[in-house]
């Protein structure tokens, strides 16, 4: 009962949001955000008593298909709903001195969204994860389009309508992935998905449909080409959402549903799929150097990271899968930084252009601190939770292949070029005409950094408290695939 209480939260506080009128939306919505927390905090105290044995909750719901409203929660899920249910009450924060145009709207919607992806992190049923994929997907498309920072409203269309029909297409992969498993099942049970006995031409179909839809969503190259632009073109809050958080739920689609589900087909296109992740890692990277506008910079950034998560997770070791857990954990973090550092420039600036940009660190040093901090993190500095989740990446996929490994280690590198000299030339240097009255953090925008930077830390320097929780699942996972 406590995951379905847990799950139903945001879904009815965005209903008493829009009734509450916009006063009143962003407060509700916070406390709304707090009692999503309170509920996987209740979870986490649950699956601590056994946490072999995941926390279950099932109620028949349709008969003919058979579907059922299950919900499982164990280490990996409860990492994201961690990850979740911490990142929406703080991006909902970062909003607070922003004034949003119909806020009740705004913040009903960001709810909806998190009731989605709570859905997706908990669902055990396929088809019912295929709802809650969906259901997702719309709030944070009318969030981008309605409230976007794109001042050019045709461009910034275009670009989110490509973002809906990549998205929607590969959610229709998903959907006939899942259909042809049920006529070949008759159940969408997780557990009976995973004890399958199906021939590798099944299996292939499944490898496909399901593989589509995750590659899009996380992206893999070369299905990113939705991802800069949109990035650029949403709010921020949307921004922090997609990447913070909505990204997870391809990566989390991989190891849950498609690895252990179609393991053969995996082992047999594996080659060409790590080979696409690293190609995404390199060619990310290399874009980003390129970059003049902050938020694009850091869309780049994270399909390189992305790409090397995934790729850990094709690797098929325990040390990539351990390093995708964390990472996943990490980069939700870090990018969630590193987009609210551009949202504060934006704000006060009124560009991301970094070559309009320099001298910040002299007039604003908390500010300069905190971003970087932030920096140090995203480009794996050890005692950073970057750091952890990379090192097992890179060790993972070395395990795999020795030279996929080298190349993918050139991330390090890269990252340190972009990041190092966006901050060299942002923060340091002479102020210009932008830069030149730039107030430093006020009290809320520094307790959020400070919130970041305690998680940067924690999982930094304590990743053996991560894990206890994450490797059972992780291992119940990788022997499913290993099969």
């Amino acid at each position: 009962m406590l995951l379905a209480v847990t799950l139903f939260i945001p879904l009815i506080v965005s209903l008493v949001v829009y009734l509450s009128g916009n006063k009143l939306a962003k407060y509700v919505a916070l406390a709304g955000s707090l009692l999503a927390l309170a509920g996987c905090v209740l979870m986490k105290v649950e699956l601590t008593k056994h946490i072999i044995s995941p926390l279950l909750y099932s109620h028949n719901w349709i008969s003919n298909p058979v579907i059922h409203f299950s919900l499982m929660v164990d280490g990996l899920s409860l990492m994201l709903i961690g990850l979740t249910t911490f990142l929406v009450p703080l991006i909902i924060f970062t909003t607070y001195r922003k004034e949003i145009e119909n806020a009740k709207a705004f913040y009903a919607l960001i709810l909806l969204m998190e009731f989605g992806l709570l859905g997706v992190f908990m669902a055990s049923d396929g088809f019912l994860f295929y709802i809650f994929w969906e259901i997702a997907l719309i709030p944070i498309y009318f969030i981008a389009l309605l409230w976007g920072d794109g001042k050019d409203r045709e461009f910034r269309n275009r670009a989110i309508f490509k973002f809906f029909i990549y998205t929607i297409a590969g959610s229709l992969f998903m959907l006939l992935g899942f259909i042809y498993i049920y006529q070949i099942t008759g159940s969408f049970d997780i557990r009976v998905l995973y004890n399958m006995n199906l021939s590798f031409k099944e299996q292939t179909f499944i490898f496909l449909a399901l593989f589509a839809a995750f590659a899009v969503k996380i992206p893999i190259f070369p299905f990113h080409t939705w991802q800069p632009e949109t990035y650029k073109e949403a709010p921020s809050a949307g921004t922090m959402l997609l990447a913070g958080i909505m990204l997870k739920m391809g990566l989390y689609g991989l190891l849950r549903w498609l690895l252990p589900v179609a393991p053969h087909a995996v082992t047999h296109y594996l080659p060409v799929v790590i080979v696409l992740c690293i190609i995404g890692v390199i060619y990310g990277s290399v874009i980003a150097i390129k970059q003049d506008n902050l938020k694009k910079l850091f869309a780049y950034s994270s399909l390189a990271h992305v790409g090397l998560i995934s790729a850990g997770i094709f690797s098929l070791t325990r040390e990539g899968f351990q390093g995708a857990g964390v990472q996943m954990f990490a980069h939700g973090f870090n990018v969630v930084g590193l987009f609210f550092a551009a949202e504060i420039i934006y704000q006060r600036t009124g560009t991301l252009s970094i070559s309009q940009l320099g001298g910040i660190r002299s007039i604003a040093p908390k500010f300069a601190t905190c971003f970087m901090i932030v920096v140090l993190a995203s480009v794996a500095l050890p005692t950073t939770n970057g750091f952890i989740g990379e090192f097992l990446l890179l060790f993972g996929i070395y395990q795999y292949n020795t030279w996929l490994g080298a190349i993918a280690a050139l991330t390090i590198i890269l990252a340190a070029v972009y990041l190092f000299r966006m901050y060299q030339n942002v923060m340091l240097g002479e102020t210009k005409d932008a830069t030149i009255f730039f107030p430093d953090l006020t009290a809320g925008e520094l307790l959020i950094f400070v919130l970041i930077i305690i998680s940067i830390f924690q999982v930094g320097l304590f990743p053996k408290m991560f894990m206890t929780y994450l490797q059972p699942s992780l291992d119940n996972i990788l022997n499913f695939a290993m099969r």
